[in-house]
């Protein structure tokens, strides 16, 4: 989805507004992103990133801060990022499958499992096989996106986090064009 103003967003995605407490005027979705990420809750770019982004474009992100923190990571989320990331690259049926059923396999929710999960929600259907099809609500994928980048970044030391969290602002902005 393209959004010409921030909104826009909103409008579109009901779960947004219970996301971010801010709320955009007349700005642009990258102006309004640059006022969150200069604001008192600069995570907030954060989440209306999650939003903005297309949902392929999203997981990618996702896995791409997570990877950018792998010292912080565990070896599960380390292999949660790697579905996620199959599934970018070859976004076919069964790799999405796959990151689903990983990620909801893991008795704990860490970065990487909520990127995979991301992917799996990213489409298809979230019951198994044989039963009637049930598609992912739009704001699944955001929202898993969001708890991994959020999750990755509260592990990373307080003095780096603001540099850090700029870091993953300006990948977001970069993935928007």
């Amino acid at each position: 989805m393209h959004f010409a103003q921030a909104k826009d967003l909103f409008d579109a995605f009901a779960t947004a507004g219970e996301d971010i407490l801010a709320r955009p005027r007349a700005e642009t979705p990258l102006e309004f992103m640059a006022k969150l990420a200069h604001s008192q809750t600069p995570e907030e770019a954060i989440t209306f990133a999650a939003y903005l982004l297309p949902r392929r474009k999203a997981v990618w992100w996702g896995h791409e801060c997570g990877r950018s923190l792998a010292h912080l990571l565990t070896d599960q989320d380390r292999q949660m990022l790697a579905l996620a990331e199959a599934w970018v690259r070859e976004p076919e049926e069964e790799q999405r499958v796959r990151a689903l059923d990983a990620g909801l396999a893991c008795s704990t929710k860490t970065p990487g499992v909520w990127i995979a999960l991301a992917a799996g929600w990213s489409g298809g259907s979230m019951s198994n096989p044989g039963l009637p099809s049930v598609p992912p609500p739009p704001h699944l994928t955001p929202r898993a996106v969001n708890a991994g980048v959020l999750g990755a970044l509260a592990r990373v030391d307080n003095g780096h986090r603001g540099p850090t969290l700029k870091t993953f602002v300006d990948m977001a902005v970069g993935l928007t064009g």
